[in-house]
């Protein structure tokens, strides 16, 4: 940690006078982990969302948004960021159902373990649990997650399977009983929505069963949650009094505050061995290039996403000591060989690097504007 508080430090005093927005001026950055991505951008299909927040003279709240390279249209997998969205409306769904409560424990078919949503929250957010991801996919069902979406305007939106599974998009879904009350009644999912975007077809070739397919491998059935829809979640959960009464999640007090408190704690905070999952196995922006603990004044609500060589996150960011706070999300390709599904990827590389980076640049822009 000492070694990012020195270099962000020494960044700050040798800082050229902005003449650009705080984006532009981040991607000018000579560092080599933002350089080696600029001079290289066809290769990695990145995008990039940042959000200044500040307020106005009566106290509201303003966004001040800028991209890079942001297109709803260029398809991007994203991998377990979809696993935001699912921990938010389980909670809700719980927080609604009179006879459920996100602490109730719960059978799910084929298991013998109990579990709880809020527990599958807690391993959502520490070490980005698939397994407990799809038991809210279980719960909640991609029809009823996606009408919910889209009903509080966060689109576009297609959440269509389950994650790390066989038959990730069968219709059917596990049965549920929560312990000491009554079953939930599963509807089966209709069949996948169609998307209508670019670049799902991707690569030069993908393994399938130890062999090499040498065409594209296509994407036109998998999840698809766009940059700014993950920004814009982001925005619905921090600052809700930002949108319309009915674009607002429905979350208890008590939701509230244990999902931000487990969105923002490292996983030896939450029950996981720090020496095996350190502070930043799920926190990319700024302390993704190391291993030391992340202070405790720093905030970071996130979540992160890698597979099939992309890598993605989407954050509010705040810290406490200097009164710093902003949203950013971000999303790369590092897949050199262009083959997909062959776990050739160069995330430790370049990917995880860029967004460090990236992360540090955003705040040293974030530094300056409040000192100006």
């Amino acid at each position: 940690m000492k070694y990012i508080l020195v270099i962000i430090t020494f960044l700050l005093i040798s800082c050229k006078t902005e003449i650009n927005s705080s984006l532009d001026n981040a991607l000018k950055s000579q560092h080599p982990a933002i350089k080696k991505v600029m001079d290289n951008l066809s290769e990695h299909e990145v995008q990039i969302i940042y959000t200044q927040i500040n307020k106005d003279e009566t106290g509201k709240t303003v966004f001040t948004d800028y991209s890079f390279q942001l297109n709803n249209q260029n398809y991007f997998y994203p991998a377990s960021t979809v696993k935001l969205p699912a921990a938010i409306l389980a909670l809700e769904f719980t927080d609604k159902t009179a006879f459920l409560n996100p602490e109730l424990e719960y059978l799910i078919e084929g298991d013998t373990i109990l579990h709880s949503i809020n527990d599958d929250v807690r391993q959502i957010f520490a070490v980005s649990d698939n397994e407990a991801y799809n038991r809210l996919y279980e719960f909640l069902g991609r029809d009823y997650m996606n009408k919910r979406l889209r009903a509080l305007k966060i689109t576009p939106v297609r959440i269509a399977h389950r994650i790390e599974t066989e038959n990730a998009s069968q219709q059917d879904r596990k049965k549920i009983k929560f312990i000491s009350s009554r079953n939930i009644a599963l509807k089966k999912d209709n069949k996948i929505d169609t998307i209508y975007v670019q670049s799902t077809n991707k690569g030069k070739g993908f393994m399938k069963d130890g062999a090499l397919i040498s065409e594209p491998m296509t994407f036109s059935e998998k999840n698809y949650y766009p940059l700014v829809t993950q920004h814009n979640t982001i925005k619905h959960l921090f600052f809700e009094k930002t949108f319309p009464i009915n674009q607002r999640f429905n979350l208890s007090p008590a939701s509230k505050d244990y999902l931000k408190n487990v969105m923002s704690k490292p996983p030896r905070k939450l029950g996981y061995d720090g020496s095996e999952y350190y502070d930043s196995y799920c926190k990319f922006f700024i302390y993704g290039d190391s291993q030391e603990h992340i202070p405790d004044g720093v905030k970071i609500y996130n979540k992160v996403g890698s597979a099939y060589g992309t890598i993605t996150e989407t954050a509010y960011i705040e810290d406490q000591v200097s009164d710093v706070k902003f949203i950013l999300s971000a999303t790369i390709l590092v897949n050199k060989n262009a083959v997909f599904n062959d776990a050739v990827y160069e995330y430790e590389e370049t990917g995880i690097p860029f967004l460090a980076q990236l992360g540090r640049e955003i705040y040293i822009q974030e530094m300056k504007r409040k000192n100006r």
